[in-house]
């Protein structure tokens, strides 16, 4: 073995050296040309300089010295937080308004040779676009009306951004800060109406309440004349059928005597008994039957009681 080494000569060493390097660089050429590219993501391949292809996901082989792969360029949804811009409002009050732009990367070669730095040129789009909505805008709308100002940023950003291979997906305003002495205001006015509607809301109640003591009240005396409108008519309901009664019993009593067919001694002694009735009382006059004007004892006996009742009455 020693003597195969002794052997060699200088050059030959040079020369296997030399051999071994150009084998390690080889190596490591064929390795940084071999690419792998994760899901989700694409490279841009230029060769000699010049856009040559797209490579997706997956292995991609890249030729040594002549074509040139791009860093990733990532398709997922991006969400872009931009520092508070200072806008003017219609009214001239001034206010920070930082936003939220969510973005995403249709076409790479595009997103690529479109624009240089696209995510500053699109916080620079974003900033710009805002103060033109705001200065459009009164403050009272600038805080009401958050939908609206998304809304038509969105459409402004995401047709500017088409040339640029990006799809603006969403815009918020995440955060609206007016100047402090304006905070102030709208708390006052904050409290005045919340004070405001508790005054209101207690009012409506005061009054709920007193409806519904008066519907109440109402309904008790409606309820109160049913009642006594009901207990009169079955009072005289009663009257009614009572005498109704009494009638019919005196009709049957008639009925019954005529069907007799009575004497005159019967009607004599009815005659009697009615006298005898009336002489109880306290009338001053009677009339007397023709049927019994005749009788004498009769006459004596209604004069002796008309003689008692005068000095009576006297």
């Amino acid at each position: 073995m020693l003597n195969i080494n002794f052997l060699l000569t200088e050059g030959q060493v040079i020369g296997i050296v030399a051999a071994a390097v150009l084998l390690l660089i080889i190596l490591v050429i064929i390795i940084r040309s071999i690419r792998i590219v994760r899901q989700a993501s694409v490279l841009v391949i230029e060769r000699l300089g010049k856009y040559n292809r797209i490579c997706q996901a997956g292995i991609h082989f890249i030729i040594p010295f002549f074509e040139r792969a791009s860093e990733q360029i990532f398709l997922k949804e991006r969400v872009s937080d931009f520092p508070p811009q200072p806008v003017i409002t219609k009214d001239n009050v001034t206010m920070s308004i930082d936003t939220v732009v969510y973005w995403q990367v249709t076409d790479p070669k595009l997103f690529m040779y479109g624009v240089i730095m696209p995510q500053s040129a699109l916080e620079n789009l974003t900033a710009t676009t805002l103060r033109n909505l705001i200065g459009d805008l009164e403050l009272d709308e600038t805080l009401t009306s958050r939908d609206t100002v998304n809304h038509q940023m969105w459409k402004v950003l995401d047709l500017a951004t088409d040339p640029w291979g990006i799809k603006v997906t969403r815009v918020e305003l995440k955060n609206i800060l007016p100047p402090r002495d304006i905070q102030e205001a709208m708390e006052k006015q904050m409290r005045a109406e919340r004070q405001k509607r508790q005054e209101i809301l207690e009012a409506e109640g005061r009054k709920a309440a007193a409806i519904l003591i008066a519907e109440g009240e109402k309904e008790a005396v409606i309820l109160r004349s049913e009642a006594a409108k009901q207990k009169m008519i079955k009072e005289a309901e009663g009257e009614a059928e009572a005498l109704l009664a009494v009638y019919q019993a005196n009709a049957k009593g008639i009925e019954l005597v005529n069907n007799a067919n009575p004497g005159a001694a019967y009607l004599t002694l009815k005659g009697f008994e009615a006298l005898e009735n009336l002489a109880k009382g306290q009338a001053t006059k009677i009339i007397v039957p023709s049927e019994i004007q005749n009788v004498t004892g009769l006459l004596t006996s209604l004069k002796e009681a008309i003689v008692d009742e005068k000095p009576k009455e006297k």
